[in-house]
């Protein structure tokens, strides 16, 4: 498979803040995601979850289901009941052909919680890793063998947030694939590109989304929530910010990576018009990748 361009819903409809973009119905942003060039989207909570209605949605604007976001609890139940626990999202992804599930750990997760700064984030303990790791490495096993390959979203206000993590989660598992956010490294003060080129053999799907340095300045010293960031501005499309796409993706390119790039940059709706903001991100995004030589 030829890379291919996505986008998540997110620039039309928050599920987080349900406030932004809450009154745009799906449709909407079904077509105006075609319009603007992409080849696909990622779930959202507007999309239907039986794939015997979602999928003709689908077919008839002619977009992919990139993946889809699931909540894992890993911290807190054993790996047999998280398999339990996906069943329902596991099969929706497996009936659209999705290669990749987006997995996030949100055990005692802060960012979703508009009050509590992000610095506040859960922490593993020492004692704590090891068990986490072997649950993970057990549901990642069990998802490879089902045909749809665990990619593993680090994010803010979680325990898999950092460099530091990422690279602890990737040294004690060996069927985690990484899901390598450039938006997201770059909020928790990572140097992305060398992340990258730590982990690039585990990376099988890619979020762009790109940093406005000044505002996420701004929003650390006032130790801020994550949400409080989004809504400041924090982040935008590619090439709009400050994240060096260019040697990212030309990286990317040598390791012949094959899987979906993925347009994500969760702003205010209201103050970054989605179609306007979604056609940039794609127009920059297309630019940069053939420049870096992706196909």
């Amino acid at each position: 498979m030829a890379v291919r361009i996505g986008i998540n819903p997110i620039t039309w409809s928050n599920d987080d803040l349900p406030e932004l973009g809450g009154e745009t119905p799906l449709e909407t942003c079904l077509s105006e995601a075609k319009q603007a060039g992409y080849a696909g989207l990622e779930l959202g909570n507007k999309f239907p979850r039986d794939s015997a209605v979602l999928g003709p949605i689908m077919a008839r604007h002619g977009l992919a289901v990139v993946s889809g976001w699931y909540s894992a609890r890993l911290v807190e139940r054993d790996a047999e009941a998280e398999i339990a626990a996906m069943q329902p999202h596991l099969k929706l992804l497996k009936d659209m052909g999705c290669r990749v599930m987006v997995f996030a750990e949100t055990t005692g997760s802060v960012a979703g919680a508009r009050s509590t700064p992000v610095s506040q984030r859960p922490r593993l303990t020492d004692a704590q890793w090891p068990v986490f790791l072997a649950r993970l490495e057990a549901v990642a096993t069990y998802l490879a063998a089902q045909g749809v390959a665990m990619a593993f979203h680090h994010h803010m206000g979680t325990v898999v947030e950092t460099a530091d993590d990422v690279d602890r989660m990737m040294a004690g598992t060996a069927s985690v694939g990484l899901l390598f956010d450039t938006g997201h490294f770059t909020f928790a003060g990572a140097d992305p590109l060398a992340v990258l080129e730590r982990h690039i053999a585990r990376v099988n799907h890619v979020h762009c989304k790109d940093v406005r340095g000044a505002v996420l300045a701004e929003r650390r010293a006032a130790r801020t929530s994550f949400l409080d960031a989004v809504l400041a501005g924090v982040f935008t499309v590619p090439g709009d910010g400050d994240v060096a796409y260019g040697p990212l993706l030309a990286a990317l390119a040598r390791r012949r990576y094959d899987g979906w790039l993925v347009v994500e940059a969760e702003q205010d709706p209201a103050k970054a018009h989605p179609l306007t903001y979604a056609t940039m991100g794609h127009r920059n995004l297309s630019s940069l990748a053939r420049a870096a030589g992706l196909a």
